[in-house]
């Protein structure tokens, strides 16, 4: 049984319910052709770390199934992946036999990973630290992050992409703390911040 197989019966079992045959196909969406950031290389790297700060969740097997299907859904000219990626999630947990009280959880948890708000106190908080863990990779993986978001969005002109990624890297490198979960922020805060002055500067003096 592979390591993804071990994980996904391991957090159906934690959170009581039977695992859906369906980690093959979910696993597909991360590989599908569009992808070159949300892929499976994103998902493990997500799930390393919270392997490293599981002891921070209160419900940490309902992070991590929201991990799984945080990006089932994504397609860089929509808006909506995120909710269509939470709809993903529900229906599966529904059928699975899971009651309003979760639903609701892991929509939640999803629909942080938005980025558009800061998020609740507690899981929302730790899942998207965990999702913006790459801001504060080292140097040469953010270089390889910053070219795979470059790749997924190659439809849109260079001085408007350059623009558009600006204006998000300006709006987390403002925040007053990029992570709250302790391990993270100690670990990751001094080189986000490093990382998304360098990639600010080199958009700006692109052409």
């Amino acid at each position: 049984m592979s390591t993804h197989q071990e994980r996904w019966r391991r957090d159906w079992a934690d959170a009581k319910l039977e695992p859906p045959d369906a980690v093959a196909p979910l696993l597909n969406r991360y590989r599908e052709p569009h992808r070159a950031y949300h892929t499976v290389q994103h998902l493990d790297e997500c799930f390393a770390w919270l392997d490293r700060v599981r002891h921070d969740a209160v419900e940490p097997h309902l992070v991590s199934l929201a991990l799984w299907y945080h990006d089932a859904i994504y397609d860089p000219h929509r808006s909506d992946n995120e909710a269509a990626s939470a709809d993903l999630a529900v229906a599966s947990l529904r059928h699975a036999g899971a009651d309003a009280t979760v639903l609701a959880r892991v929509t939640e948890l999803i629909l942080a990973t938005r980025h558009s708000a800061l998020p609740s106190p507690g899981d929302p908080t730790l899942l998207v630290d965990i999702d913006l863990a790459i801001l504060g990779a080292p140097p040469a993986r953010f270089a390889e992050y910053e070219a795979q978001i470059r790749a997924e969005y190659r439809w849109v002109p260079g001085l408007v992409f350059r623009r558009r990624r600006a204006m998000i890297l300006r709006g987390f490198l403002d925040r007053p703390a990029l992570y709250h979960t302790a391990l993270l922020h100690q670990e990751l805060e001094a080189r986000a911040r490093s990382n998304l002055a360098a990639a600010l500067s080199e958009l700006g003096g692109q052409r």
